[in-house]
């Protein structure tokens, strides 16, 4: 039984020399028929990648190209973007040595010593990723992340920061500049900043589209910079342009490697065979698991603390890219694939026990990291270290999970460099691209998280018409007929969480009545 298993490891492991780099599929039992049926499949995945790369479109519902590729080799780019590249990647470079040698500063500061980075989705996510897994124990400067429109998380931030706020670059990242949750944490910003008797504008740089809101209110304010983000690069693949580079420069991580570490990978995932390409033995897995439908959830565990917000970076990155309800012929498919983690070995204490005896519904993507720390370590028994002990639960739960029919991927890297970082972000990049080809589905386009913001805007246009109708009432209304007054006749409930969420924030809203009975209640607003 070993040997067979032994065999396949040595048939299936994939090893790029220049990065180091190992994935091990051999506890993915496809068989070698279903590697020939998917031939033909790949070859069409293979071609509709090198069309991307040349600049086909790629999201007709919006007629334009797709090109975060170009980011990290911009020779292959058409002339005019990678013009845009290089220039953009220029003036991060320029502007990150002048904001450590402090010529440019804060007025009140002989150096900006913080970040603070408001951004949403793929424009915080990446850089969260980045800094957790690259940002160094003592960093030319701290970063803080504002990634929603939670008020008390927004108050915990600026709390963090109150005492050096005048010290404080922020960095707020929008392509249109008008996007909700980024907007709201740049105005509570702007009144912390006014609060505190400083000036915001000599503070603040934007990363948005020319032409944006935030271009414009940017030039009318005056803020330090403003650097590109690109209509051709969406926002779950951006951490390699100015949305993950800036603020990866700023706190001292080495962009040119995480860059060089993505063309290097983007090389390998061009070969058009299978077994000598990652990407497509990724999206081989992912495609034998779910059986094409994404049947099965993808767990991802990296073994090392600073890889812990990997999951969530892929969890945006594959879940907006293959969660979609039609294919490119329109037909009805409800495709995707789900991504959760947290970390090794910590999961030796959470949810293992439920992946190796509870619902098979799953597989692993465990990432194995080879070096332990920088410095020697010490035996913490005879002949063993902690780092022992943390491979040695890889290896354990890799094994366990596979004894009882549970499958897995090994990708192993030789340590969490900026060169490794940007080979995993490109990887995965081109495994979600090729995926994508296989199950004909549009990677490229979100009409599902543009659907809800049509809907979250809706639920206050609503809120402001529930207003409107207590302003005129001469006395308190019941719920069904302020909702009546309001416009809005069947969305009683919706009128119901309005006026709730208002009277908890002491928003001049008056709620009497049995809780418990909502139909009961009364409201008015405050004399």
């Amino acid at each position: 039984m070993q040997q067979p298993l032994w065999q396949r490891y040595q048939d299936w492991l994939y090893y790029h020399d220049g990065l180091d780099f190992y994935l091990d599929v051999s506890r993915i039992p496809f068989p070698d028929s279903f590697v020939a049926q998917m031939q033909p499949r790949f070859a069409q995945a293979f071609a509709d990648m090198a069309a991307l790369e040349q600049g086909a479109i790629a999201n007709p519902d919006e007629n334009r190209k797709v090109g975060h590729y170009w980011l990290r080799n911009p020779d292959i780019a058409p002339p005019t973007e990678r013009q845009e590249v290089l220039a953009a990647l220029e003036q991060i470079v320029t502007f990150v040595q002048q904001v450590h040698a402090g010529e440019i500063r804060p007025p009140e500061a002989p150096k900006f010593t913080h970040i603070l980075s408001i951004g949403i989705g793929g424009s915080a996510l990446g850089p969260q990723f980045v800094a957790e897994a690259l940002m160094a124990d003592h960093p030319p400067m701290r970063i803080e992340f504002i990634d929603n429109t939670d008020p008390a998380g927004i108050d915990r931030i600026l709390a963090r920061l109150h005492d050096t706020l005048k010290s404080t670059l922020v960095i707020v990242t929008s392509k249109s500049g008008g996007t909700p949750e980024t907007r709201n944490g740049m105005l509570e910003v702007k009144y912390a900043f006014q609060d505190a008797g400083l000036d915001f504008a000599k503070h603040a740089v934007a990363i948005t589209m020319q032409g944006s809101q935030m271009d414009d209110l940017g030039h009318a304010e005056g803020w330090l910079a403003e650097f590109p983000m690109f209509d051709w690069v969406g926002g779950r693949t951006s951490e390699l342009s100015a949305v993950g580079l800036l603020p990866a420069a700023l706190v001292g991580i080495d962009i040119q490697a995480m860059l060089e570490g993505a063309r290097f990978m983007d090389e390998a995932t061009r070969v058009p065979d299978i077994r000598r390409n990652p990407a497509a033995l990724l999206a081989l897995c992912w495609y034998f698991e779910g059986e094409g439908k994404g049947l099965k959830d993808m767990v991802v565990l990296p073994y090392k603390d600073s890889l812990l917000l990997f999951s969530r970076y892929l969890q945006q990155l594959v879940m907006e890219s293959l969660g979609k309800e039609k294919d490119l012929d329109g037909n009805v498919v409800n495709q995707g694939l789900a991504v959760y983690g947290n970390k090794g070995s910590t999961d030796q204490h959470a949810y293992v026990q439920q992946l190796r005896e509870g619902i098979p519904n799953f597989f692993v993507t465990f990432i194995e990291v080879l070096r332990d720390r920088q410095r020697p370590s010490r035996e913490v028994e005879p002949g063993v270290t902690t780092g022992d002990y943390l491979s040695g639960f890889l290896q354990g739960t890799r094994q366990a999970l596979y004894e009882n029919h549970r499958h897995s991927i090994t990708l192993t890297i030789p340590e969490v460099t900026p060169r490794t970082v940007g080979a995993l972000i490109a990887l995965y990049d081109r495994a979600v691209g090729l995926y994508a080809s296989l199950i004909r589905i549009n990677a490229y386009h979100q009409p599902g998280v543009e659907a809800g913001k049509k809907a979250a805007a809706s639920i206050l246009d609503l809120q402001g018409r529930v207003l409107q109708a207590l302003r005129q009432a001469t006395g308190p209304l019941d719920l069904m007929t302020l909702a009546t007054q309001a416009g809005a006749a069947d969305e009683v409930e919706t009128v119901y969480k309005i006026v709730r969420h208002l009277a908890a924030n002491d928003r001049g809203v008056v709620l009497k009545g049995d809780r418990g009975q909502p139909a009961t209640l009364k409201v008015s607003l405050e004399k």
